[in-house]
């Protein structure tokens, strides 16, 4: 290590050891990524319970990293009155995104949260379904608070009297450029413990920064392969029969659909729930999941956390709940192995070994009158506050590991996650239904190490139905959720074709998504993330002055312009949706050509353009970058396990070459070396025309693919 970097680490060592007696150690464990430790950080945080394998040689065969980019000097940690005080270096034209899952604004800076597992409640205040307490910089570097505590933020809002850039001094009586937030070059943290651990990720662009924390963490998930299909989430009290009757319309209607999920009906008790099958709507379980899966359809379970006396369950496990319930059901402490061991053998033996797919693990994030409070005992012996930062990762874990060790690959849904779960096959959802603040959480999530779903529900109108499903194709999971009311992907006639449309390009999609999910397993990439991690993007209108208004802005604060409604899928595809309403909207296309997805015309270069829709029911505006290579199945209405031919499209005039990923599709046989990455090259002459080469690495198969063809 380089002597200033170990002069830093003395200066931190000091002031820690002064406050409390402790000592500060910082080592570098991977390329560009240091693990830093004040004080005594309590031997259960976010990551501890969770079994996590760092994949360091993914990190260090990164480019290597130069180091931090600030002064660490101007790190300071403190450890007084049984808190850890943390204070990073802002400075003034430096953005800082992630910080939890938030679905009204991307830039954090400005904000004061604290970091709470609960259900999401309308306002960017902490509380949120993924409370991560990860921040990435744009400054190329990104740090990692690893407290299982409740943690308090102040993003570049304290302004300190000591500061290295004090805030200018203004008379709001007479300087019209007076405002109530003034400057602060901090940004501070406080965690209730007395030491903590950080984790500190440096590279040259923030997206580097992301995938480091990623693959610290494992890597991201690769799901099933029909777990990238079309999901439909049938009404609570459905009966085997009317599934089979729902399923036939799909059927009869040529209507993709790989996973049926099951609400709580399905069960012969919820809220407190038994995890046993209904015999009156379901006599025969293992003959309707066999029935289904023949059909290329999985089934996919609701639950929640609360166990009913009712439940065969309920004796051995109440030894390892905790003293309070949730709709008066007890709570298991997953932090356990003897609980999480229970339970798993439990849902095996009535659920997993006669061939569901995976859960759905509903409430398990807040809300606070609904989940057990923070008063309660666990006889782990853990705090109730750690237990609920944690409880969402550690249910995902006792599934993880319940499917893992059968070698098969399950994908699901939860609504509570924290830092460590970016291996986990869960992606989040939750109650709020807010189209545009789904959009944004879209974009949120990439930043932090989880995955997000704007699933659809329910429509006031034909064009939102449309522009619900148009965006919910394009996500992690697919899914149209009638638990309540009943709807259908067809309930609205007139965007019938449109929605169908839609959800077949989704079906045509997998071998892109599954690649992309693929990058995120082996190189940390999110397969779905925000602009601001696309190399040569710039948010066109960035910080507007504030306008001084009695009542709307009667301080002055400054109005912030942000990159909230497109993102990137995958490395080449550029979606930008619209909302019901608009007829218009811009869009911003990062460095180079940008090509239409629909029509393969530019679309624009380096520039921010207008698109149009008067009639409420076109196209999702799609771009694909130059060179930009897209592999598409045909439009099947399921994933039977038949090998499918692959099509590959290339856009615009540049040559280029892509990686198409390809396994069996459902177990973790892959993390073996039993894969093939198929090279695609495309050559674009001088001319125009076009020559694609397809080289399949010798001594490898095809699992998925009975053959690949241009479109060109």
């Amino acid at each position: 290590m380089k002597s200033p970097r170990a002069l830093s680490i003395l200066a931190i060592a000091i002031l820690c050891s002064c406050s409390n007696g402790g000592n500060t150690k910082m080592t570098e464990v991977a390329n560009g990524v240091w693990k830093l430790t004040c004080g005594r950080p309590e031997a259960f945080n976010l990551t501890s319970g969770l079994g996590i394998t760092p994949k360091a040689d993914a990190i260090n065969a990164m480019p290597e990293c130069s180091g931090l980019p600030f002064d660490m000097n101007d790190l300071n940690l403190e450890v007084f009155d049984g808190k850890t005080y943390i204070r990073f270096p802002l400075e003034e034209d430096e953005k800082i995104f992630g910080l939890g899952l938030n679905f009204h604004s991307v830039e954090r800076r400005g904000s004061i949260m604290r970091l709470h597992v609960d259900h999401y409640g309308g306002s960017d205040n902490g509380r949120t379904h993924a409370p991560v307490p990860f921040f990435v910089s744009s400054r190329g570097y990104g740090a990692f608070i690893n407290s299982a505590r409740y943690i308090d933020v102040w993003a570049g809002t304290g302004v300190r009297k000591d500061s290295k850039h004090p805030a200018k001094v203004i008379d709001r009586n007479t300087d019209p450029d007076w405002t109530a937030q003034p400057y602060s070059d901090n940004l501070e943290f406080l965690v209730p413990a007395e030491g903590v651990e950080i984790m500190l990720f440096a590279a040259d662009n923030m997206l580097d920064v992301v995938r480091k924390f990623n693959l610290w963490n494992g890597g991201g998930v690769l799901p099933p392969r029909w777990g990238l299909g079309f999901w439909h989430r049938v009404p609570t009290l459905y009966s085997d029969q009317q599934v089979y009757d729902e399923v036939a319309e799909f059927q009869k209607k040529e209507f993709p659909l790989t996973v049926i999920g099951l609400e709580p009906g399905w069960q012969s008790m919820a809220y407190p729930c038994t995890y046993m099958w209904d015999e009156g709507r379901f006599p025969n379980p293992g003959e309707f999941v066999a029935r289904l899966d023949a059909m290329g359809i999985k089934t996919n379970l609701w639950m929640n956390p609360g166990i009913s006396p009712e439940s065969d369950l309920y004796d051995s496990i109440e030894p390892y709940t905790g003293t309070h319930t949730e709709w008066c059901g007890i709570v298991p402490d997953y932090t356990m192995a003897q609980a999480r061991d229970i339970v798993g053998r439990f849902l095996w033996d009535n659920e997993g070994s006669i061939g569901v797919s995976g859960f759905k693990m509903d409430e398990n994030d807040g809300i606070d009158s609904w989940l057990y409070t923070d008063v309660a005992r666990f006889p782990s012996g853990h705090a109730a506050e750690q237990i609920r930062q944690t409880y969402g990762s550690m249910m995902q874990k006792t599934l993880t590991d319940l499917y893992r060790s059968r070698n098969t690959r399950t994908y699901g849904l939860v609504r509570a996650a924290n830092a460590g779960t970016v291996s986990y096959p869960f992606v989040i959802y939750n109650d709020y239904y807010d189209h545009r603040g789904f959009i944004t959480a879209l974009i949120n999530s990439s930043f932090i190490g989880t995955l997000w779903t704007p699933e659809v529900r329910s429509s006031d109108s034909a064009e939102e139905w449309l522009r619900r499903m148009q965006t919910v194709c394009f996500s992690p999971l697919a899914m149209l959720n009638a638990w309540s009311d009943g709807t259908k992907p067809w309930s609205f006639q007139e965007v019938n074709d449109e929605v169908k449309a839609c959800a077949e390009l989704r079906m045509e999609l997998i071998p892109y998504l599954y690649t992309a999910f693929a990058d995120y397993t082996f190189y940390g990439t999110p397969p779905v993330r925000a602009m601001n991690l696309e190399e040569g993007y710039a948010c066109e209108d960035g910080f507007e002055k504030g306008v001084l208004d009695s009542t709307e802005n009667p301080y002055q604060m400054a109005i912030r312009q942000e990159a909230m409604d497109q993102f990137m899928v995958g490395n080449d595809i550029l979606v930008a949706p619209f909302f019901e309403g608009d007829r218009e909207r811009k869009v911003v296309l990062p460095r180079g050509r940008w090509y239409d997805f629909w029509t393969g015309e530019l679309a624009g270069d380096s520039e921010v353009i207008t698109v149009t829709d008067n009639t409420g029911k076109g196209n999702i505006p799609v771009y694909v970058r130059d060179g930009g290579i897209i592999p598409m199945f045909p439009a099947v209405s399921a994933l039977d396990g038949t090998p499918l031919p692959v099509t590959i499209r290339h856009y615009g005039e540049k040559s280029s070459s892509y990686h198409l990923y390809d396994d069996d599709g459902s177990t973790f046989d892959y993390e073996k070396g039993d894969y093939t990455r198929i090279e695609i090259n495309v050559e674009v002459a001088a001319d125009g025309s076009k020559t694609g080469k397809v080289t399949v690495p010798e001594g490898r198969k095809l699992y998925s693919i009975s053959g690949i063809e241009f479109g060109f």
